[in-house]
């Protein structure tokens, strides 16, 4: 089993939750589900990520797309130890 966890950094929390929210279908069509979402209690910009990954190539594909937009992502795989 497969997870992808993602951290990045958003100014507008609100605005990024809503426009995540109405990119689910494309998540799912990567074959990414969401299992938690985490907010930096420290750094409220930062955003944490874990999805179960269903399909890692086109999880890397949706990867490189939104890597594209907005501030620094990073990402990384992870397997169960």
């Amino acid at each position: 089993m497969m997870q992808l966890l993602c951290q990045l950094d958003t100014n507008d929390f609100p605005g990024w939750k809503r426009d995540f929210d109405t990119e689910s279908g494309e998540r799912m069509e990567a074959g990414l589900t969401l299992l938690q979402m985490w907010r930096d209690a420290d750094s409220r910009s930062r955003v944490f990520l874990l999805f179960q990954v269903g399909h890692r190539p086109q999880a890397e594909q949706w990867l490189r797309k939104e890597q594209g937009f907005g501030g620094p992502m990073t990402a990384t795989f992870l397997e169960t130890a």
